[in-house]
């Protein structure tokens, strides 16, 4: 149990450690360079956020077949983690300004040391918060270091759940990576809060290099992530999908019931999970109150708990006291909902806080209940952003593997399932076809959502 520990923790810090050396080199060059295109620049560095670590893995594994353990593990995590810190902090350098770095720059300071006093100052919360997100993405992952036979407390909790009818080894591992979890969750939520607090009290001005040989080094850091985590797995199923051996052995009836699992399952825990979020949004976006703050961070815990966690605890449920809901679509679809639920609570509280309060106490005096402004004054001015939750619950469910595996009807495939058993046994050219149509699926309304986004921001 130690080692398994140790293997945790160690490739936790690693990662973490390479995420952001990576994700601020190419914060730097997407905010403080002149670049043409900005906004392919910006899809760029957000596309491995498309793809799950299991898949990256799998790309990687078919391209060199003897990676294994600790470094694949490693690279691949670091290349899908990357963009949780590059676009916070990102966001906080063109929020900010370079007068600090000039004004060092006349004190004497020579190049880099030029950033240190001014520019670290303004990132310093985006990057703790954005590397607290990579390290708890790291110890709750399962797929990624699976594949890479790499013993971490994610995957002894699998084996122990698929291996033996007495659960309590499962248990205590998943007691052990649920505090690991939840003290990481502890310092983001410190975290998130100095990043409010370190802001400057005036905007100045925010001046851009201009590309040239010396700064175009930036731009090869900021690709390797999409390189690693995107562009060598795409590539890989494009070759295997065209084998013509890998074709042969595609069964397309199974490819078709997959992808329509994993939609419906999808996109019915994403309505589950809003109809959560919902009530918990619109009381963070409305009131401000201890007990308003304490429900929120609950609404955010989820954020701490591992799939396979969350799984087995459902698991724990229906046994217990229902037991017909066991091996259920609708419990797998819960788990989504719960699981996933906090990615929408930040965008409607968003959108309910921009409402002006004027018109609830307007609609308030014309004798609306309650339920009639929600109706007739929350839920038109919000629609929008609830689509946006509804999609980012469902894109990400449909990525998710160890809940899954634990959850999933007797004889229910989804692509995510099926991708893993056939790379389990590696049968890469026929797990092509639903690696591929996986990423389709979760790209496109990721790309969307990214470009929804990002537009305002390159325009300005």
């Amino acid at each position: 149990m130690s080692l398994l520990l140790w293997n945790t923790l160690s490739l936790g810090i690693a990662v973490t450690a390479t995420a952001i050396v990576l994700g601020l080199v190419s914060a730097y060059f997407l905010a403080r360079v002149n670049l043409p295109g900005r906004r392919w620049w910006l899809v760029m560095a957000t596309i491995p956020l498309a793809v799950p670590s299991y898949l990256a893995a799998y790309g990687l594994l078919a391209a060199f077949p003897t990676t294994q353990g600790f470094w694949g593990s490693w690279l691949v995590l670091v290349a899908v983690t990357t963009p949780y810190v590059t676009l916070p902090v990102t966001a906080a350098l063109r929020a900010g300004t370079t007068d600090f770095d000039d004004l060092s720059r006349t004190l004497g300071a020579p190049g880099w040391k030029a950033l240190l006093p001014g520019t670290w100052h303004q990132i310093r919360g985006a990057t703790l918060a954005g590397g607290l997100l990579v390290f708890l993405y790291t110890i709750a992952d399962f797929g990624g270091v699976a594949l890479f036979r790499f013993p971490v407390l994610t995957t002894a909790i699998q084996q122990a759940y698929g291996a033996s009818y007495d659960r309590n080894l499962a248990a205590l591992l998943s007691m052990i990576l649920v505090a690991l979890a939840l003290v990481t969750v502890f310092f983001e939520r410190r975290a998130r809060g100095r990043l409010f607090t370190a802001k400057t009290s005036t905007r100045g001005r925010s001046r851009l290099h201009p590309l040239t040989g010396k700064n175009i080094w930036l731009g090869m850091v900021l690709l390797i992530a999409p390189v690693v985590g995107a562009v060598i797995p795409i590539g890989v199923m494009v070759v295997r999908m065209f084998d013509v051996n890998a074709l042969g052995e595609v069964r397309w009836d199974n490819l078709a019931s997959a992808t329509l699992n994993t939609v419906v399952l999808s996109f019915g825990g994403a309505t589950i999970g809003l109809l959560l979020a919902v009530p918990i949004g619109i009381l963070a976006g409305r009131y401000r109150s201890k007990i308003v703050s304490t429900i929120e961070s609950l609404g955010y815990l989820p954020l701490g708990l591992p799939g396979i966690v969350v799984g087995l605890a459902l698991v724990f449920f229906a046994l217990s006291t229902v037991p017909v809901l066991y091996q259920t679509a609708f419990l797998l679809a819960c788990a989504y909902g719960l699981l996933f639920m906090p990615k929408a609570v930040g965008t409607i509280r968003q959108s309910v806080r921009a409402i002006p309060t004027s018109l609830s106490d307007v609609s308030s005096s014309l004798g609306y209940s309650t339920r009639q402004r929600l109706v007739s004054v929350y839920l038109p001015l919000t629609r929008t952003s609830f689509l946006v939750a509804w999609l980012l619950i469902g894109v990400t469910a449909m990525k998710e593997l160890p809940a899954t595996l634990m959850l999933r009807p007797t004889g229910m495939n989804t692509l995510a399932t099926e991708l893993w058993a056939k790379t389990d046994v590696a049968s890469y050219g026929a797990a092509a076809p639903y690696a591929l149509m996986l990423v389709i699926i979760a790209a496109i309304p990721t790309l969307l959502l990214v470009r929804s986004e990002t537009t305002p921001e390159v325009k300005s």
